[in-house]
């Protein structure tokens, strides 16, 4: 499996990925195991590739696009109402004795990682891998998932040591906010 950040070229590759597992479109009986609420077109991809070469990805053997993560400035987010609500919220949050804000933090996910290589280890290769480009420009990571997705919260608490600041709620849907210090690793 070759980590990297993604290149226009990966575009494809990841919208076939974010298809399968987005929840306006993933096959119910999947919906169990976890799923991305957030959706994206091409030039949103394009975008977050180019001004924030914030998509780390995994391929495999056959260049096919297995896994990925997210992470761009609250700049960035702040298109999304949903991240432009969060954006808002961030002075009223405390972490590591710092108050949160888009200069000292930035939005992390979505993460998305394929059935097949699902509790291989790759999500904790891709976050680590993410951090170490992440954590040149900020000291904390934040982060949402919904309520109704209880294998996403595991994986981020227990797997990957996220810890829960608060819960919110957004357009009638209920939230854990998690953070997480960008200089820890989740392998050594």
């Amino acid at each position: 499996m070759k980590l990297k950040i993604a290149q226009l070229s990966d575009i494809d590759g990841i919208l076939k990925l974010h298809n399968k597992y987005q929840i306006d479109s993933i096959n119910e009986e999947d919906k169990k195991d976890g799923f991305v609420t957030t959706s994206f077109d091409r030039e949103q991809l394009a975008d977050i590739i180019t001004q924030e070469q914030g998509i780390f990805i995994a391929k495999d053997d056959n260049n096919e696009v297995l896994g990925y993560v997210m992470s761009a400035s609250w700049q960035y987010w702040s298109k999304w109402a949903m991240f432009a609500f969060m954006i808002k919220d961030l002075p009223n949050l405390t972490y590591q004795n710092l108050t949160l804000s888009i200069d000292n933090s930035y939005q992390y996910g979505p993460v998305c990682i394929d059935k097949s290589v699902r509790g291989s280890g790759l999500l904790e290769k891709l976050f680590d891998f993410a951090l170490e480009s992440m954590s040149k420009r900020y000291p904390i990571l934040v982060t949402f998932v919904n309520k109704i997705n209880p294998r996403s919260y595991e994986a981020h608490e227990r797997k990957l040591g996220l810890e829960v600041i608060q819960e919110f709620s957004f357009n009638g849907n209920k939230y854990y906010e998690f953070v997480y210090d960008t200089t820890k690793r989740v392998l050594t």
